[in-house]
């Protein structure tokens, strides 16, 4: 039986993961990482403290030990200051992926290594197969509309090899019903919403808090000022609510299509191919992580541009620079820098990378 270190978050997927271990005779100990704790100020709630507490009674009812690991100013450093910097720069990052391979499966799982620790389990909706050469591959979950491997995309073969997702091959109701049978104290408890580590804060207010509002105007598509804007770090492409601005097209509403940072404006159009640079097929993805080996071959592959989105048939072609040339046989709406694009082979996740640039705007 294996050592393993079950990072408890306080919800009902981690709790069910760590009561599954236990049942099938590991040795199981369970952390919380305390990564944020909204002490700054920012508006609204950011449950930690009942976060807390809901893992320690889960740990006790499973009679497994708790520990609480401050991981406060490495997550700072390594999640929130990127964040901000990349707002601020323009782009639109993902933290709860950055988060997964920084924290939970980074600083997390070296610290349960340094602890004799053999594996990190997490409550992640995604599978874990070891394959004939004794690497360790991550399919989609189980259950299609909690499918989270996406956020897995990032993981490296090292982290992989690490980790397991105990509640990855069930369906979301068969979970309630194991905590209900282990008598779990968060087996009716509400799902999470929202960024990993803003609670009920809202993103706007978080962004607000730490980057000043810079004005800029709004302008249609030929360079008609519409309307003023609060700041482009407070927008992101394919973004229709909040702009402020009616569009003269009955029952078509405007979004966001383009931001140019040197002149400060907010370029906005109609949700449809012919809009100028809100599809594309061409793009650039970098800061590439592969769960296997390089993508290093011109291929044919599935692509996920966003967590909701459809994986769709792509071709990659590596470039000198280490980046891919990602190219889609069909339009992508809303093609973002700082996104995650997560790779595929079926339900095999290959690994992932970061949009950099569209090079194509569908005309």
């Amino acid at each position: 039986m294996a050592q393993v270190l079950v990072g408890l978050s306080g919800g009902v997927d981690s709790a069910v993961a760590a009561a599954l271990l236990v049942e099938q005779g590991h040795n199981v100990a369970a952390g919380y990482m305390k990564n944020w704790i909204n002490a700054e100020g920012i508006p609204g709630d950011c449950p930690w403290q009942q976060d807390i507490e809901d893992a320690r009674a889960v740990a006790k009812t499973l009679g497994i030990e708790f520990r609480v690991i401050d991981m406060i100013d490495v997550y700072r450093d390594r999640i929130v200051d990127c964040l901000i910097e990349g707002y601020r720069c323009g782009i639109t990052p993902n933290p709860d992926v950055w988060c997964n391979r920084e924290m939970k499966f980074g600083v997390f799982l070296d610290y349960a290594l340094s602890q004799g620790f053999e594996y990190v389990a997490t409550g992640h909706y995604a599978r874990r197969r070891t394959l004939a050469d004794g690497s360790a591959a991550i399919l989609r979950g189980a259950d299609p509309n909690k499918d989270q491997s996406y956020f897995l995309s990032l993981m490296t073969r090292h982290q992989a090899a690490h980790a397991l997702f105990p509640t990855g091959e069930m369906l979301k109701p068969e979970v309630r019903e194991v905590a209900r049978r282990f008598h779990l104290p968060v087996a009716e408890k509400k799902d999470s919403q929202g960024i990993c580590f803003l609670g009920q804060v809202k993103m706007t207010d978080f962004l607000r808090h730490y980057l000043p509002d810079a004005p800029g105007a709004i302008v249609d598509v030929s360079g008609k000022i519409l309307g003023q804007h609060r700041g482009l770090h407070l927008y992101t492409l394919g973004q229709r609510k909040g702009l402020g601005v009616a569009s003269p097209r009955e029952g078509m509403a405007y979004v966001v299509v383009g931001k140019e940072p040197a002149t400060n404006r907010l370029i906005v159009g109609w949700d449809t191919p012919a809009t100028d640079g809100l599809y594309t097929r061409v793009c650039t993805v970098g800061t590439l992580s592969s769960i296997h080996e390089p993508l290093t071959v011109r291929r044919l592959i599935e692509s996920q541009p966003r967590y909701r989105a459809k994986a769709e048939p792509a071709a990659i072609t590596p470039l000198p620079d280490g980046k891919l040339r990602l190219e889609f046989q069909h339009p992508q709406r809303a093609i973002t820098p700082g996104q995650i694009c997560a790779f595929y082979d079926g339900g095999m996740l290959l690994g992932g990378g970061v949009f950099e640039r569209a090079t194509d705007p569908i005309d």
